[in-house]
């Protein structure tokens, strides 16, 4: 691993990593905040998967996240959205490839060979982290938009993985949204019946395991009727019982301003499943 980016923050330090994915098959950045720390103790940590468009430097520079970090002790790792490199396939618009990967494994070309968020974020990078960083397997995971997404189908897919669970404006139901047919349409074929190992909402009777989710979803969001739709996921809990607390904010939109403003709940959120306290 490479250090490409230090920086002292809130008695603990925000550095930026360079690594070569094995899943990925290119170079990968991922942000690290380590709070202050007794020496030798192992922390928690917190997963934060970004939405389209973004890298890692979005959360670590606009969320404010790490002044909560270091009041609940916490670890937050932040990695990019997607692989990038000169023979990483790309599209021109901004909802699909670079910037775009949707946290899962793509199964067509030109996707494929490269485009395994999925597997990276639940196995290559925890075990990076594992290895590098203070941290033990108390994980939890959040995320916004097409991270939230990710966030979310990440924890149902995987029990016992993560002992917490949030989301900002997620992608509930991508198979009814042009986000998630436009992407699951490239990334994994035609075939729908493969799509719902992606969609939230779809896993939700399914899964074995029955996480407590807080949501955050802004009422001005100009994505919150075409392609968000938490009234979706909110109806689905209800009928599984699946533990849910989604929070409408009145006047809120889909930015980091948005994620700045509740970014100190949803850490303590997790803190407390983390640490039991």
């Amino acid at each position: 691993m490479e250090l490409t980016e230090s920086n002292r923050a809130f008695g603990g330090t925000q550095q930026v990593w360079r690594h070569e994915s094995r899943t990925l098959g290119c170079a990968m950045n991922v942000a690290v905040y380590v709070p202050p720390h007794a020496e030798g103790a192992r922390l928690p940590v917190i997963y934060w998967l970004s939405g389209l468009t973004c890298t890692e430097q979005n959360f670590i520079t606009k969320a404010g996240a790490q002044r909560y970090a270091a009041e609940q002790g916490v670890v937050l790792v932040a990695p990019d959205t997607s692989p990038r490199g000169g023979d990483v396939a790309d599209d021109p618009a901004y909802d699909l490839g670079k910037g775009a990967g949707f946290y899962l494994n793509a199964t067509q070309a030109p996707w494929s060979p490269h485009y395994r968020m999925y597997d990276y974020i639940v196995e290559e990078l925890p075990a990076l982290i594992e290895a590098h960083f203070p941290v033990d397997d108390r994980r939890g995971i959040t995320g916004h938009s097409m991270g939230g997404h990710g966030a979310l189908v990440i924890a149902l897919r995987n029990p016992g993985r993560y002992k917490a669970v949030s989301a900002f404006a997620p992608i509930v139901a991508p198979l009814r949204v042009p986000w998630g047919r436009k992407a699951f349409t490239a990334y994994l074929g035609e075939d729908e019946s493969v799509w719902a190992a992606y969609d939230a909402t779809a896993l939700l009777e399914t899964a074995k395991e029955r996480l407590p989710i807080l949501i955050d979803q802004g009422d001005a969001d100009d994505f919150l009727e075409k392609q968000l739709k938490p009234e979706i996921f909110e109806a689905e809990a209800a009928r599984v019982g699946h533990p849910l607390e989604l929070r409408l904010q009145p006047g809120y939109g889909h930015s980091y301003y948005f994620i700045a403003s509740f970014i100190g709940d949803h850490i303590a959120h997790h803190a407390q499943a983390l640490t039991g306290g």
